[in-house]
């Protein structure tokens, strides 16, 4: 994910509810920076928690790659299913 729009830090400070209106409505983050410096983002909430979500699950794929190169063992499909549904639910609470 990158950044479409950046701004300022002085933006934010100025106009905080345009740039927060900006990241809801575009639904793309915007970067803040500070000194010409890439700083923070600032993120919809929905797409921050969607791609909590996408992290989880390609952290789950990741580590079941590395059981399987290792040769753990490995387990079935509704197994998964079932991690992958706590994995999101653990993720849906931070």
């Amino acid at each position: 994910m990158r950044a479409t729009s950046a701004r300022p830090i002085t933006d934010l400070k100025t106009h905080t509810k345009d740039v927060v209106g900006e990241a809801v409505r575009t639904g793309e983050p915007i970067l803040i920076t500070q000194n010409g410096r890439a700083r923070v983002v600032v993120m919809d909430a929905r797409r921050h928690d969607d791609m909590q979500a996408t992290l989880s699950m390609l952290k789950l794929l990741a580590q079941s790659q590395e059981s399987l190169a290792r040769g753990e063992k490995t387990y079935s499909s509704e197994d998964v299913r079932r991690r992958a549904h706590a994995a999101l639910r653990r993720a849906a609470r931070r």
